[in-house]
Formats: C-alpha cells, structure tokens, sequence
C-alpha cells in the first residue's frame, strides 16, 4: 500500500499506477482507478481517483 499525502517525494507520486492500493492515511483507502497530473505553473497537482468514488489530490 502506497501513502500519498504532502510528505510524498514526487518520484513516488509519478510511479503510483492504475490498480495500486493507496491511502491517504485518513479515510480514503482503495484502488486506483484513473490519475489525472497537472502543472498550473505554481503547482505540481496529482489526483488519484479511486475505484470507491473518492479523490485523492495532492498539491506540491
């Protein structure tokens, strides 16, 4: 299981892949099911969408 929060070095973030178990190390656990990386130019945004419905989203 993979824990994504701030703290997550971004080489782990970029590895994270479809079908991993990750947590958020709160409430949301479960298998990834699509990620979505952005660049708004001040941020690097990851969102991991889990096959339960909930979103991960990390801003580095």
């Amino acid at each position: 299981m993979i824990r994504l929060n701030s703290e997550t070095p971004n080489e782990i973030l970029q590895e994270v892949k479809i079908g991993d178990m990750v947590t958020d190390t709160f409430s949301k656990t479960g298998l990834v099911e699509s990620i979505e990386r952005n660049d708004d130019g001040l941020y690097r945004i990851f969102e991991f969408h889990l096959v339960t419905g909930r979103t991960i989203t990390i801003k580095k």
